[in-house]
């Protein structure tokens, strides 16, 4: 195993990377955590060739490839010789990148990348890479040095997904409702569901991004309380998301524009 825990964060830039395979050994979902220099092999495995992320699929190379976490971003090899990757960015406009049989060390630029390998299956075989932070400047802060500019303390990306999917968590509160509960995973899903970028959003997904919000763009260390299992983790950490992003002002009032129009009952109290 080629893992030994998630980079240190140093003057507020976010080290590591999180790789996400919907399905393991055991069926269940996989992530894994990388730090800077830190690597995972994925591939069919073997006794001889074994990897860290296996991919049970008959096309698949038992060593099939290689992801590398850097400081900034994450690199690719591609160690088939015969099939090509795929890496998508699903928060764009059909944005993606081919890398090549033998490439090694392609770098990656996209913040959030669902990697597509050849299968004899119906469905893809694929994983997902969440990327280390990208930082922004303060958009307050012109001119002056590179070392006297101030950066961000959260450098959100406001049109991907993990973003729409914080403004519904915060919508109640932005709305100036009393709510009793953070909504439910199964609430944001249906929320976003008429969003064009969301219309395959799953509850699996959903609950993806509240992880990549609270473990590596908010920084959020929620603590599990004794006893408790996973449907009381799960709540605990969104409303930890929530209670920050509130605090901090990273979800505003005007970020409800982002969200598609609300139908039914909600629309008329206070809604757009």
């Amino acid at each position: 195993m080629c893992l030994a825990g998630v980079g240190t964060r140093n003057g507020g830039a976010v080290s590591g990377i999180v790789v996400h395979s919907p399905e393991g050994d055991d069926g269940g979902p996989v992530t894994l955590r990388l730090g800077p220099g830190e690597r995972v092999l994925f591939g069919r495995g073997s006794p001889a060739s074994p990897v860290d992320l296996r991919l049970a699929d008959e096309a698949v190379s038992r060593l099939a490839g290689e992801i590398r976490a850097t400081d900034d971003h994450w690199q690719l090899s591609n160690l088939s010789t015969t099939h090509g990757y795929l890496v998508e960015n699903p928060e764009g406009a059909g944005e993606y990148l081919r890398v090549p049989p033998r490439r090694i060390g392609a770098p990656i630029p996209f913040e959030f990348s669902r990697v597509v390998l050849p299968s004899r299956r119906e469905s893809p075989v694929f994983f997902q890479v969440f990327a280390p932070d990208h930082v922004y400047l303060d958009p307050h802060a012109f001119g002056g040095s590179w070392e006297s500019r101030t950066l961000t303390a959260y450098s959100l990306d406001e049109t991907a997904t993990y973003f729409l999917v914080l403004i519904a968590l915060c919508e109640p509160w932005l709305r100036d409702r009393s709510p009793v509960a953070v909504p439910t995973t199964p609430q944001v899903v249906e929320r976003l569901r008429g969003h064009t970028a969301c219309t395959r959003l799953t509850a699996r997904a959903v609950s993806s991004h509240i992880d990549y919000l609270a473990d590596e763009k908010l920084r959020i260390n929620v603590p599990a309380p004794v006893g408790a299992d996973r449907a009381q983790r799960r709540n605990g950490k969104r409303e930890a998301v929530v209670a920050l992003a509130l605090k901090f002002g990273i979800a505003r009032e005007e970020h409800l524009a982002l969200l598609p129009p609300r139908i039914g009952p909600a629309a008329t109290d206070g809604g757009v």
